[in-house]
């Protein structure tokens, strides 16, 4: 099994990307924002609590995305991998990904990282809440907690995985065409 990662920061493009990837590659998309929404739209205990922390612009915490992932990795083997959006987001995240693929003699196949400028995070999320009516997208201070989140604790993630060669960096300010192209080349 192929383990892909689809890096950066919020309104980078990953989920348009990712639907690129999943397509061109046979890899099963692994969204933990899209599992997370489903869990907060069917109302579980999970869904009501991860609500309340993201509308603060807060992340849900590890070991319960770790667990829905590890549910996804032994239950769905029937494309060529995964393409984890929106995971692993922190150092502790990545060693705890590292544990659970160790366990069956697996590992991070490579990072995918499409970097965008902050001012353009800001420009992308707020026309995805229009677009999506994501509401946890609308209000500025959320985006701006997020974007400080991103730098304080994932951007730390790109030492993490370019010291174990698995780190690919891709302009996320191109074309989506253009994206979509340098992703393929690397793959």
């Amino acid at each position: 099994m192929k383990y892909y990662i689809l890096f950066g920061p919020p309104g980078a493009g990953k989920g348009t990307q990712a639907k690129f990837m999943v397509e061109q590659f046979n890899l099963r998309h692994v969204s933990t924002g899209d599992l997370l929404r489903r869990e907060i739209a069917n109302k579980t205990p999970l869904g009501i609590e991860a609500q309340k922390l993201i509308e603060n612009g807060l992340l849900v915490p590890d070991e319960v995305v770790v667990g829905m992932i590890e549910n996804l990795f032994t239950s769905e083997r029937t494309s060529a991998g995964f393409l984890l959006d929106g995971f692993p987001r922190t150092i502790r995240q990545a060693q705890m990904l590292d544990e659970l693929l160790k366990k069956n003699n697996e590992e991070v196949t490579k990072v995918v990282s499409l970097m965008i400028e902050d001012e353009l995070i800001f420009e992308r999320i707020t026309h995805r809440a229009q677009i999506e009516g994501r509401s946890d997208d609308a209000d500025p201070a959320v985006i701006q907690n997020r974007i400080e989140t991103y730098h304080q604790k994932t951007e730390p993630l790109i030492e993490y995985y370019k010291e174990r060669g698995k780190y690919e960096e891709i302009d996320g300010n191109q074309t989506i065409e253009a994206v979509a192209e340098s992703i393929a080349t690397i793959m």
